[in-house]
């Protein structure tokens, strides 16, 4: 519970009294800001040094000056300030991002980033190895960097909450460029099932979320086997007229790494053209 200053009574010669100091409360860059009865958006603070105010203090009273007359020079009556606004909040955090990674548990996310960045998250041959999402700078060329999210593993449900639920979700709605991670490195698992599980979840969620670019990258190519699903994942894509990049990589080999952050170079460098021609014809 956070609670401003009381402002200073009035002094003598009509003097107002001083304004109480205002309460700061320092959020993360990308926090969303709700009033927490309606629901009501109040802020998106996800530029730096955006602020908003939540809550106003009362009115100040006026002093017993105020009230003089003809009939009566010395009032020995104040009017007693108004108190100030009294609200809840509900605070949301959405990581900022160029790049999400998403695709179900265990599909290689975290040991990808651990290979293209220096963020370190935990790895483990089983699923749900990553509660928590995490960033990690990856250099494109030698003047470019982005930031890519490894957001924890998706299943089927999770827009209701199920697994780790939609909480993790909302993190994908600030990212520029999806890198879906496909597993085909399992001999009972059809690749093209997961891939469309995934974005069945994202479409329960948000269906905004699928107008974002989608790289397709198949995990894990080194294992044996691995090569013949991909062609059969990549035959099922093509198929559909998949419009975006399709990768086989290996985050322990090295394999196809280089070409998928290619293909993620030019998606982010093609949306940044884009929004520089918007924001000319705006401007015209």
């Amino acid at each position: 519970h956070y609670k401003a200053q009381n402002g200073a009574h009035g002094k003598g010669k009509t003097q107002d009294g001083r304004k109480g100091a205002d309460v700061i409360i320092r959020v993360p860059l990308g926090t969303v800001v709700y009033d927490a009865e309606s629901g009501e958006v109040l802020a998106d603070l996800c530029t730096e040094g955006a602020e908003c105010v939540v809550a106003r203090g009362g009115r100040g009273g006026r002093g017993n000056a105020k009230f003089k007359s003809s009939t009566n020079q010395a009032p020995r009556y104040a009017e007693p300030g108004q108190p100030g606004e009294e609200r809840w909040l509900r605070l949301e955090l959405k990581l900022l991002a160029d790049v999400g990674l998403i695709g179900l548990p265990n599909a290689g996310k975290s040991t990808l980033i651990r290979q293209v960045s220096a963020a370190k998250p935990k790895v483990a041959p089983y699923p749900f190895t990553t509660l928590a999402p995490y960033l990690g700078t990856v250099r494109l060329d030698f003047d470019r960097t982005c930031v890519i999210a490894d957001i924890p593993g998706l299943i089927q449900g999770a827009a209701e909450g199920r697994g780790l639920g939609s909480r993790f979700l909302r993190h994908i709605e600030r990212t520029r460029v999806l890198v879906h991670l496909v597993d085909v490195s399992v001999k009972d698992r059809e690749p093209y099932t997961d891939f469309l599980t995934i974005n069945r979840e994202l479409a329960r969620y948000d269906s905004s979320l699928l107008k974002k670019p989608q790289i397709v990258a198949a995990t894990k190519i080194d294992i044996p086997g691995a090569k013949e699903r991909f062609s059969l994942l990549r035959q099922a894509l093509i198929r559909q007229g998949y419009p975006h990049p399709i990768h086989a990589i290996s985050a322990i080999t090295g394999e196809g790494i280089p070409e998928l952050l290619r293909s993620i170079t030019s998606l982010l460098a093609s949306q940044q053209e884009e929004v520089c021609a918007l924001t000319s014809m705006e401007g015209h």
